[in-house]
């Protein structure tokens, strides 16, 4: 084995060293341009700064990398893996400058350069590698896991072309690829030896040897290579820095010669391209037979890999597997990763030889499951015929696994067959895998991530496994990193509550309830709303940039950003501002409040009717912007594209938030806390986190409208018919009449008919009707209350200062302390 070289005896000194004043930093900058981006600095581009200062910081942050996994292995601490098919990280830029405590002196220096910052961090794209609240989930726990120094590493995939860049033409959503990779990745570190083969097809060979053991072999099935690529993750105002490692796509064999000097070009290379296409986008359109064995492919790829790589380092370290859950804990961000529960027992039996019970006793106390569903259409299944032709010897796997399973169960429940199809693994009249019971019956813990959402899979779609093992379900609230959210997106806001309460609280959010003492300063009050102004000015210029209408920001900024979908409900909130334009044409003294109504978000690809609802807010917009008579008065924009780098502009922008889905559909939402972090009030229902916000806010702070889940569940229960509120209810009626006959679709009176005909005649699934009326109510609440700035402000502020607990810091420590057991490093 070759002698390890302690960190000391290769370095004099840090190399953030170079950071400690403008002068040492000009020079390594002028050095690493050189030296890395390959120009003169008198000739250097915008981006070649850009680039030059992320490969010094990412040269920082491989020394405290090489530190941290130092640490690890000294202190031979338990690590976790999370397995997350999203990363929505943003930009990487400004997070590090924070976390490493140079953001001054990088600003200065660049400033003796002659640079701009903001010019020069534009430069950076976003990193595409994930889509939605999943994803920004994901970064957050990375951030607050190294921020509290836990040792641990993230995995997923290095998408190449992320999932779509939206475009906005003709009034349509167009699908993009987004290409964030033109430029390179300066903060990546590709690791061409890490190297791991992901077998598909095939067939299983099984025999039985000497002892009289079965044994099982997968032959005879293609493979491709899945290479690491590490990205160094930052934490918080620590020399911890952990890592993110993402997986590429590569051929076994990229280059046929022989193919090629035969003149056949193209085949000479098809290898290499159907093997890279499953690292190209995250979530391809799974409408077609190839899409979803695509998606089928890329899933248990990402999770093969990343298994082995688990396996290797910790077998590196310990000469056998028998205490591997005292070592490893893995995490299930969600259903996608559910496969691993087959592969972990794939490795384990067929590659070391354990029996099934020693290997299923191993893998249970490894595995923790979070879901983040309550939707049951959106719970992964695959047909059975799917995994026998892609994954044969899982599918043999997840019946050994289902055969033990339902034992038990008939053991547990005599009498009761009616619980074992239920439960089973294999839904006999579709015939099709249901992955999260396999992620529930694989894992030793299952958590929801809202209170009402943790009691919802207990006693709702989980109810029965919550009666076999009761003690398996537990709540992890989710949450955000205040440094992101706050200290990055929001620094005037951030600088006023630091010159208030103090340091601290960028760690501990809990400190910001030392603000409730400004609830009434009048001097707090004016700094406040001055700040909210100054970001609704700069949001104000994003909207005229990406939408070219100008809005005033003296209006209610009221947003509703996240991605689209029917349970979220952006259709009710466009019903409601048609129902404001009817009141203003009718009485324009009825409306006193003006109001600019911003929406953003992607819909899915292959998700028609979600993508119906943004045409339609793009149609509504083009005639309420346009219409002299009350355009002073409403607006709305649909900013396109939205991504973490929009929404740090967005979010502290805003003063009104939407959070008005279905109550039983949210599991939590987290775009809900960002908003109150940065002083906007809630307008929604009591659904997902909506729920524990209006708890530790106070009612009185919130907007709160609609059926609860039992008012909802007794009315879908039962008779609901929407067509009794249509025709009870003059001004829905009137609103859905100028959809359905073509009022914001002139050239095309019967755009929407999908809609209006899920709305009236499919059964309005998602009671927009039902919550109409209360709505308008709400909105009227919140006119009121505008035009008392005061008592708005005062408000805002108690938002602010009650967000303590919707740190992404508490919600680690509480899975380290209940599902992972996990213990910080002694930094």
């Amino acid at each position: 084995m070759q002698k390890s070289v302690p960190v000391e005896d290769f370095r004099d000194a840090p190399l953030l060293s170079v950071f400690d004043d403008v002068e040492s930093l000009k020079a390594a900058l002028a050095r690493t341009m050189i030296q890395s981006v390959g120009r003169s600095p008198d000739g250097a581009s915008g981006r070649d700064w850009f680039l030059a200062l992320a490969h010094l910081l990412r040269y920082v942050m491989s020394e405290r990398n090489v530190e941290t996994s130092r640490q690890n292995y000294d202190q031979g601490k338990k690590l976790v893996y999370y397995l997350s098919m999203e990363y929505l990280i943003g930009r990487s830029l400004q997070k590090v400058l924070y976390d490493l405590g140079v953001m001054d002196v990088t600003r200065e220096t660049l400033t003796a350069l002659g640079l701009d910052f903001d010019e020069i961090q534009a430069f950076e794209p976003d990193a595409a590698l994930g889509n939605g609240g999943l994803g920004r989930l994901a970064a957050c726990f990375l951030d607050s896991l190294f921020t509290h120094d836990y040792p641990g590493i993230g995995y997923g995939i290095r998408y190449e072309y992320g999932m779509f860049t939206q475009r906005i033409e003709e009034g349509q959503q167009i699908e993009q690829p987004e290409n964030w990779l033109r430029f390179g990745n300066p903060w990546e570190v590709a690791r061409a030896s890490v190297l791991y083969r992901v077998r598909f097809g095939g067939k299983n060979l099984c025999f039985r040897n000497a002892d009289g053991q079965e044994v099982c072999q997968w032959v005879d099935a293609e493979e491709v290579m899945a290479m690491a690529f590490d990205n160094p993750v930052s934490g918080f105002s620590t020399p911890t820095v952990g890592n993110l490692r993402l997986w590429s796509a590569r051929a076994t064999r990229e280059f046929d010669l022989h193919t090629f000097n035969q003149g056949n070009y193209v085949e000479a290379v098809r290898n290499k391209t159907l093997s890279e296409t499953l690292s190209k986008v995250l979530y391809p359109n799974d409408k077609s037979q190839d899409g979803q064995e695509l998606r089928l492919k890329q899933e248990y790829f990402f999770v093969s890999a990343s298994l082995q790589d688990i396996l290797h380092r910790y077998l590196r370290n310990h000469d056998d597997l028998s205490n591997f859950p005292e070592q490893v804990a893995i995490q299930l961000n969600d259903t996608h990763p559910a496969m691993a529960v087959a592969e972990l027992m794939r490795l384990f039996m067929d590659d070391h030889g354990m029996s099934f019970d020693t290997a299923w006793g191993l893998s249970q106390r490894t595995f923790g499951y979070t879901n983040h569903t309550l939707l049951p259409e959106a719970l992964e299944t695959w047909p059975v015929d799917m995994i026998q032709a892609i994954l044969p010897r899982h599918l043999e796997i997840i019946y050994e696994i289902n055969d033990a399973f339902l034992r038990d169960v008939r053991r547990m429940f005599p009498g009761d067959p009616a619980i074992l199809s239920r439960v089973s693994l294999v839904d006999d009249v579709t015939r099709r895998i249901r992955m999260a019971h396999l992620a529930v019956i694989g894992s030793h813990k299952v958590n929801g991530v809202a209170a009402l959402h943790t009691k919802l899979l207990r006693e709702g779609l989980f109810a029965d496994f919550a009666k076999i093992w009761p003690n398996k379900f537990v709540n992890m609230t989710n949450g955000i990193t205040p440094r992101r959210w706050l200290l990055q997106a929001n620094p005037p806001l951030a600088e006023l509550i630091t010159g208030s309460i103090g340091e601290g609280w960028e760690k501990d959010l809990d400190k910001l309830k030392g603000l409730t003492k400004f609830a009434d300063d009048a001097g707090f009050h004016d700094r406040f709303r001055e700040i909210k102004r100054a970001n609704k000015e700069r949001l104000a210029k994003l909207i005229s940039q990406s939408c070219g209408v100008t809005v005033d920001p003296a209006s209610l900024f009221d947003t509703q950003v996240k991605r689209f979908h029917e349970y979220k409900r952006q259709l009710l909130n466009v019903l409601q501002v048609i129902a404001r334009y009817n009141r203003l044409k009718d009485n324009p003294g009825s409306v006193t409040v003006p109001r600019t109504v911003i929406f953003a978000g992607k819909a899915a690809p292959g998700y028609d009717m979600a993508k119906l609802i943004i045409r339609l807010v793009l149609d509504v917009g083009e005639t309420l912007n346009h219409d002299r008579a009350t355009r002073d008065m409403l607006k709305v924009v649909f900013i396109p594209d939205y991504k973490v780098s929009n929404a740090e502009i967005i979010i502290p922008g805003s003063e009104l938030s939407e959070q008005i889905s279905t109550a039983g559909t949210e599991a939590s939402g987290t775009g809900n806390m960002k908003f109150a972090l940065n002083g906007a009030l809630t307008i929604g229902t009591m659904d997902g986190a909506n729920i524990e916000i209006h708890d530790e806010v106070g009612a009185e702070n919130i907007f709160i409208f609609g059926l609860d889940v039992a008012g909802a569940k007794k009315l879908k229960g039962g008779s609901y018919d929407p067509w009794e509120f249509y025709n009870g209810n003059e001004e829905l009626r009137r609103t859905l009449d100028m959809i359905r006959n073509g009022y914001f679709s002139p050239n095309d009176p019967v755009r929407y008919k999908p809609l209006l005909d899920s709305l009236l005649r499919g059964g309005d699934h998602f009671l927009l009707l039902a919550d109409f009326a209360d709505y308008l109510r709400c909105q009227g609440e919140v006119d009121t209350l505008y035009r008392d700035p005061k008592t708005w402000t005062r408000r805002a502020i108690l938002n602010v200062a009650n967000m303590g607990k919707f740190s992404a810091d508490r919600t680690i420590h509480s899975y380290a302390k209940e599902i992972w057991d996990l213990k910080p490093l002694d930094v």
